[in-house]
């Protein structure tokens, strides 16, 4: 595959709200992908069950084959009515990329999508036409390499009125500081989290209105080989040597164990940076032809509770990952750099791992692994595995 498509979205509530009332839902298939943002009337319980319907209706309709305008319909008269307002009311973006990267956006009330191409703001011409009472719309277009579409709720058009700003970001306004992050970062989970900091920021970390962005990036596919634990029977240790040896992609090793394997079978010099040791992350080490070597189950176990946060929407619950350690550098690698992610585990058990005085939470190698690859499928990435 040349290119990949990398969707991420993040959101923050309403102050005071437990629940958003927007959604985002997507799938993809062989054929491409169906991606649906939608904003509810108002905000909290009732927004969220507007929109949720909203995106639920539209993905499972068009991932069965059915048309833009049924699909349309369907939700003008399936949503329920508000009792006070006497409107069943949620926008929408609906986006259709193709295995051809051939994209076709519908728009129902939403502020304007933002398509960059070529560290440019190009505009896209739009059709307007009628869906029942709604009016649509509609426009088409080719994704290149490096493209980068953006959608936002009127919550980040909305942000820092009467705060910060007497009349919140213009539309302009936000195109041109999205475009400024598209050209500086490499991933859509980068863009967004920079983006939604922003608008908290400007809503005094008490937002006036739910607040999502979407972005849809065309990105060059890079693979990373993750090498956990030795195999189980020690006759593999060569066939493992031989993968890391023979393969293109970017290689990580995590575990001593493992570290150790590679340096014999492949004759190279196994170097450890003591600057690099956190109180709780042990330091990783350098080896030539690998890109990060780190120590095992403690690491794994660190960078997967970094990952969990960074999938959750709401911009609280994100963390800072540019320190100079073993969980940070391999976090920056696996949601930022990596589209595709090859992990080959060994299945021999360290006895360590068992001790009833390690400590909770890190006593399972494989479940941390196997929490690992779920969490990496849920931002995005293509994740295949090997045990030996």
């Amino acid at each position: 595959m040349d290119n990949f498509i990398d969707i991420n979205y993040k959101s923050i509530n309403k102050h005071s709200e437990e629940l958003c009332g927007d959604k985002v839902e997507y799938v993809s298939d062989d054929d491409g992908y169906i991606i649906v943002m939608s904003d509810g009337l108002g905000s909290g319980v009732k927004a969220n069950i507007l929109a949720t319907m909203t995106t639920k209706i539209a993905v499972t309709m068009l991932k069965n084959g059915a048309s833009i305008d049924d699909t349309i319909e369907t939700i003008i008269n399936t949503l329920p009515e508000c009792k006070v307002r006497k409107l069943a009311y949620s926008t929408f973006t609906i986006i259709k990329i193709d295995k051809h990267n051939n994209v076709y956006i519908a728009e129902y009330d939403n502020p304007p999508y933002f398509y960059y191409s070529g560290k440019r703001i190009i505009p896209v011409e739009k059709k307007e036409r009628m869906i029942g009472d709604k009016k649509i719309y509609e426009s088409n277009f080719q994704l290149n390499m490096g493209d980068t579409i953006c959608v936002v709720s009127d919550g980040a058009i909305h942000a820092g009125i009467g705060q910060m700003l007497n009349l919140g970001w213009s539309w302009n306004e936000v195109n041109g500081y999205l475009k400024e992050l598209n050209n500086v970062n490499r991933s859509s989970q980068l863009v967004n989290g920079n983006f939604i900091g922003v608008c908290n920021n400007l809503y005094n970390n008490k937002p006036g209105d739910d607040t999502t962005i979407l972005t849809v990036k065309v990105r060059k596919t890079e693979a990373i080989d993750v090498f956990v634990g030795p195999p189980a029977d020690k006759t593999l240790d060569t066939y493992l040597a031989n993968i890391m040896k023979t393969s293109n992609n970017m290689k990580i090793i995590c575990g001593g164990t493992t570290a150790l394997i590679a340096e014999r079978e492949l004759e190279k010099e196994l170097m450890v940076d003591l600057e690099s040791m956190k109180n709780d992350i042990p330091p990783i080490a350098y080896m030539d032809d690998f890109d990060l070597v780190t120590e095992g189950v403690l690491t794994l176990g660190k960078t997967l509770e970094n990952i969990k946060k960074l999938n959750k929407a709401s911009y609280e619950d994100s963390i800072e990952y540019n320190e100079y350690d073993g969980c940070s550098i391999l976090t920056n690698l696996l949601m930022d750099v990596g589209t595709h992610i090859n992990f080959y585990v060994g299945r021999a058990v360290n006895p360590a791992h068992q001790n009833p005085n390690f400590p909770m939470g890190y006593n399972i190698k494989q479940n941390i692994v196997e929490g690992l690859m779920e969490e990496l499928k849920k931002a995005g990435k293509n994740i295949n595995v090997m045990y030996l």
